[in-house]
């Protein structure tokens, strides 16, 4: 038996409460390859465990990380002294979270367009993550601009399959994230990433509500609107952050209650600094602007780590500076100087 309705926006209310964010480490075991093979770590059980469990057991990140995503491999682990990552994260006051979708695929007829799968037996996984511990969910789709794309079908489609999934997570008493990503990959501008992800939020919140989710008991994971990485200029952290914020306006339920932006492909610092502009706003809004972010939390903790367990600390203190930048983020007070105050590490 799940979580009921109360506790379940309790969760999502903890994972996004003032000053804290979501940490994304659900990296399949192929992206985590990748990752490593940049640092010439082999990927291999025992690292990847090694690794997952510096960032969890970090003192302190549970000032600024408010829930954890992982992948199902790493829910079932557990840190050197056999306790599970579930019971490290919680004992931490820090949520458990699992990434249950199987990836984008395309959809018929279309080479440019994905849908993203894994909807069959999600029930039944559902109530078994739900065993193991953890208490909320997330499910990624894609969406590229591109040459005549997206188009209505490709929107409608990943749109249907995220509200499939948020339904069934919240009749589990799991609270789903719910992640429909606008791709930075392009060379589209800013008002081209408006257009598209106002109608991929549109599209999506109408699923929701025709599968009878409960909005304020999910949390969106969008992308920021913003310029692609090859257009021909690069909008400031100001002109995203007025953006993205009158889009969510115009689209987003009032009741939701957090928005956990993903960094997409944007630097350490590009992240940081384009949340920071969205909280020093003026303009209000009734949900929590927060983050969820992978590589842009991970990055530099990857960096110092370097497969050496002797750099364990250096790596943890690593993830913990760009933890509390963007804690600082979420309410406005980060400026380029608090990343050299030793106050602050």
């Amino acid at each position: 038996m799940g979580l009921g309705s109360a506790a379940m926006n309790e969760t999502a209310r903890k994972m996004v409460a003032p000053g804290k964010g979501i940490l994304a480490a659900d990296e399949s075991s192929g992206t985590i390859k990748k990752r490593f093979d940049t640092i010439g770590v082999e990927s291999t059980e025992e690292s990847r465990a090694f690794y997952r469990g510096l960032l969890f057991s970090a003192d302190g990140a549970e000032d600024t990380i408010g829930g954890v995503i992982m992948f199902d491999e790493t829910l079932r682990q557990s840190d050197a002294d056999g306790i599970p990552f579930v019971q490290v994260l919680s004992d931490k006051g820090i949520v458990p979270g699992i990434k249950v979708d199987k990836g984008a695929k395309q959809i018929a007829g279309s080479s440019d367009e994905t849908v993203t799968e894994g909807l069959d037996g999600l029930r039944e996984r559902l109530a078994e993550y739900f065993k193991i511990g953890a208490r909320f969910a997330k499910w990624r789709s894609v969406i590229q601009i591109g040459n005549e794309i997206p188009t209505w079908n490709g929107i409608k489609s990943d749109a249907h399959a995220l509200a499939r999934y948020a339904a069934l997570c919240q009749e589990a008493g799991i609270v789903p994230i719910v992640e429909p990503e606008v791709l930075m990959n392009g060379n589209h501008n800013i008002e081209r990433c408006y257009e598209v992800t106002r109608l991929t939020l549109q599209t999506t919140f109408d699923e929701l509500f025709d599968a009878g989710v409960a909005f304020d008991s999910m949390v969106l994971k969008p992308n920021m609107v913003i310029s692609g990485l090859d257009a021909e200029s690069q909008a400031s952290p100001e002109q995203i952050a007025e953006m993205s914020v009158s889009c969510f306006n115009e689209v987003v339920p009032a009741s939701v209650p957090g928005i956990a932006f993903l960094s997409g492909g944007q630097t350490e610092l590009e992240a940081t600094a384009n949340l920071n502009a969205m909280n020093a706003m003026e303009q209000e809004h009734p949900w929590e602007l927060s983050f969820s972010y992978g590589r842009a939390l991970q990055q530099s903790a990857l960096a110092a780590w370097r497969g050496n367990p002797a750099n364990r600390d250096a790596a943890q203190q690593a993830f913990l500076h760009r933890a509390r930048m963007n804690g600082l983020a979420r309410s406005g007070l980060w400026n380029p100087e608090c990343e050299n105050d030793s106050r602050l590490r």
